[in-house]
């Protein structure tokens, strides 16, 4: 093995996912392209109706066709509530595996287990259930109406969350303008190019393992565990790849059902939802709608502001409670007005589950206070990204409610450097001479701050373990809990192994996401990733790196405080002269002191970091069909120190796509009988290449105390301006206020007669 004398510098570096080569070729296996011995094929029979109680359901045709092993519905499933939601182990216990009543058109009702796809397929028209309908809420407003029919216990109210800071109605007296609006934001799909599936498979002895698309592991073990009555030691989650989750994949979808069907037939089984059933079936971004409140003095100062979100739940709770404590805090945590009040009312609809999605209600909650911003600088005269800075919290920022600091926050630095790079004034100008000539095309530009929060400390313990083990070669296995979904967390993981143990990255081999394999993680959410999770490799990743040493002074009679780390090597601090290769080491311990060299421990994250970004962006709007064109994009984040720029590049170019969606074309759209009508791609409109304009990216990269080497999050904060930055561009090119989104074609046309 060749030595190098050269540090291995990993942070910093420009590198892709450790899994890319397997994606673009094709080779890496998914839950979908897994088949066990004997395995099984599930199909689920889905309400056609919003709401109601099954009178009679007869399954016997279905039982009696040949292939068929196994039929479940509420009558052979265990009666045990659960919360799908990872987040929500001990919150609101509304679902169960299959229950006598439906509550959305897309609820589950029977399911089959057979041979082979057709069969169930066939099986499955062959149940007859018999309704008796129910009343049916799909606002949420309505459904708080004292009159409402409840679709679970009493009220359609979960739990109200009422927070503040300073004497709300005292700074609205000190207001010169009081400016009160209303937006509304409709759910949207994740459109994760892998759709839901699992694989259970229930062995003789009483192990019940279960392969899945999954976020949160831990928290699906947990549940299984308490479904099936089965101890921990005999529930086995493993995810062997996500194709995409951005929280979708959190809460549990197709697990319960092929574990209840394996349990039954003793045999794997399969279920992956196709597209038609994913869409409806699955979950959504929770839609919401909000009322805003600023007083504002002339200057552009704002002295005080409420918010009072109703957030639709769709038909479960789901995790909807954690989606509103998440929003009630990131409202504190952007500016520095000392007068707040946030008000969430989550409430019960007829509507698809709503669930975590990238950002957790920070896209919906900073679309209201950003397009308000925008209306009131235009009010006031002001330049929109002016106003920003005389609002925006400093590094030395708190939040007001109980002087918690926001960690060394940036975003000021975030709105000089994007105008810089964007060219603001000159969008600025541009824009008024396209006014000015008011021909069939005007251009737009709009502009953006928001903030995300990292993790969930001070609300639970936020915790991941990481386990390395060297191999006699001198190259090293990670067992982790998390599971890279594209986004970067274990190649980031393994960048940081690299960088302290001076082994490159082609000698790092991952087993991660496997509950029987690896230490217990809290799950791939709340932007965790890079914050807590690289954390942890870096704490075993320093704990290996002391052992390798002190093998090494036994070896070498050498003092361990003359030795250090090179590439595959140890070597002399002082003139980094080689003097061991790690191959050498490991093979002295084995053989002199009788031990494998393995460390494990577990970081718990003890501090907060908000991560903040300005996004700001033209437009092009053509006035006789109303069709919007993007024509530049820039976003610059406060990041902490960016260990892998490529991959934060990726995770920003991606959040602009999603936004661009969530701004212009998505939305999740219910007819007459509460059917989702755009259940398809062809009907249901993502983003493509081919319509996705240049994007600038650009970093702010002060050291973030509690982040490690300085880093924390961009996953879910580089997606919270998006949504808001394209609709002020779009709002200030034909001079509209658009209080919802998408902002569709006709709309446009719309406010361009009103003006």
């Amino acid at each position: 093995m060749k030595m190098e004398k050269q540090e291995n510098k990993m942070i910093g570096a420009n590198l892709p996912i450790r899994d890319a080569a397997l994606k673009v070729t094709g080779a890496l296996k998914y839950t979908a392209d897994m088949k066990l011995p004997r395995m099984l094929y599930a199909k689920v029979l889905f309400s056609p109706i919003p709401h109601g109680k099954i009178l009679e359901i007869h399954t016997e045709k279905a039982e009696q066709l040949p292939g068929v092993k196994a039929v479940v519905c509420y009558k052979n499933s265990p009666r045990r509530a659960f919360n799908s939601c990872g987040e929500e182990i001990d919150g609101a216990k509304t679902e169960y595996i299959f229950d006598d009543r439906v509550r959305f058109v897309g609820d589950k009702v029977a399911a089959v287990a057979a041979v082979d796809l057709a069969t169930a397929e066939k099986a499955i028209r062959l149940i007859e259930v018999k309704y008796e309908p129910l009343p049916v809420n799909y606002d949420p407003l309505k459904a708080l109406d004292p009159d409402a029919y409840p679709i679970h216990g009493e009220t359609n109210l979960i739990e109200e969350v009422d927070l503040g800071a300073g004497d709300v109605e005292k700074g609205m007296e000190e207001a010169d303008q009081i400016f009160e609006d209303c937006y509304s934001l409709p759910p949207i799909h994740h459109s994760a190019i892998e759709t839901h599936c699992a694989i259970a498979n229930y062995e003789s002895n009483g192990k019940l393992t279960v392969y899945t698309a999954c976020q949160d592991i831990f928290a699906h073990r947990l549940n299984l565990s308490r479904l099936f009555q089965l101890p921990m030691s005999k529930v086995r989650v493993i995810t062997p790849a996500i194709g995409g989750g951005f929280g979708g994949k959190i809460d549990m979808v197709c697990e319960p059902i092929v574990a209840l069907l394996a349990i039954k037939t003793g045999r794997p089984v399969k279920l992956v939802y196709n597209r038609r059933e994913d869409i409806p079936s699955s979950r959504t971004r929770h839609g919401m709608e909000l009322k805003i409140r600023t007083g504002v003095q002339k200057s552009g100062k704002i002295v005080a502001q409420e918010i009072t979100a109703w957030v639709n739940a769709g038909a479960y709770a789901g995790g909807t409670m954690s989606i509103v404590w998440a929003m009630s805090g990131k409202f504190f945590k952007l500016t520095k007005i000392p007068n707040l009040r946030f008000r969430g009312i989550p409430v019960y609809t007829n509507m698809p589950i709503a669930g975590a999605m990238r950002g957790f209600g920070s896209p919906q909650l900073f679309f209201a206070k950003q397009r308000q911003m925008n209306k009131i600088a235009k009010k006031l005269k002001i330049d929109m990204a002016r106003m920003e800075l005389l609002n925006l919290t400093e590094p030395d920022g708190v939040d007001f409610r109980n002087q918690q600091p926001h960690g060394n926050a940036h975003p000021i630095d975030c709105v000089k450097k994007g105008m810089e790079l964007f060219g603001w004034e000159e969008g600025l100008k541009e824009q008024e001479t396209s006014r000015k000539e008011n021909g069939r095309f005007r251009i737009g530009v709009g502009m953006v701050v928001a903030a995300h929060g990292n993790g969930v400390f001070g609300v639970r313990p936020d915790t991941t373990g990481v386990m390395l083990k060297m191999n006699e070669d001198g190259t090293v296995v990670l067992f982790s809990g998390v599971c890279d979904m594209g986004n970067g967390s274990v190649t980031t993981q393994c960048q940081v192994v690299s960088e302290i143990l001076g082994i490159p990255m082609d000698g790092i081999e991952c087993i991660q996401a496997d509950t029987d394999a690896t230490m217990w993680d809290l799950g791939n959410y709340s932007s965790r990733g890079t914050y807590v999770s690289v954390h942890a490799a870096v704490k075993v990743a320093n704990q290996m790196k002391e052992e390798i040493l002190e093998e090494a002074s036994k070896m070498l009679q050498r003092k361990k405080e003359e030795l250090s780390l090179g590439e595959w090597q140890v070597v002399e601090k002082m003139t980094r002269n080689h003097l061991a290769s790690l191959q050498e080491v490991v093979s002295f311990t084995k053989q002199t002191d009788e031990k494998d060299l393995c460390c494990a421990d577990t970081f718990a994250s003890d501090s907060l970091a908000v991560s903040y970004g300005a996004h700001f962006v033209k437009v092009q709007v053509d006035q006789e069909t109303g069709k919007v064109k993007v024509l530049s994009y820039t976003a610059v984040h406060d990041i902490g120190k960016a260990i892998n720029p490529m991959a934060v590049e990726g995770q920003i170019e991606g959040a602009v796509q999603m936004g661009l969606g969530y701004a212009l074309s998505e939305g999740i759209v219910l007819d007459e009988n509460g059917k989702v009508k755009n259940s398809s791609f062809r009907t249901y409109h993502i983003f493509q290449a081919d319509e996705m304009p240049k994007i600038q990216v650009g970093f702010v990269e002060p050291v973030e105390p509690g982040g490690p080497y300085g880093a924390k999050s961009i996953g879910e904060c580089s997606v919270v301006p998006s949504v808001s930055a394209i609709t002020n561009a779009v709002s200030n090119a034909v001079d509209g206020d658009f209080h919802q989104v998408p902002v569709l074609p006709e709309q446009i046309l719309a406010a361009n007669k009103e003006v």
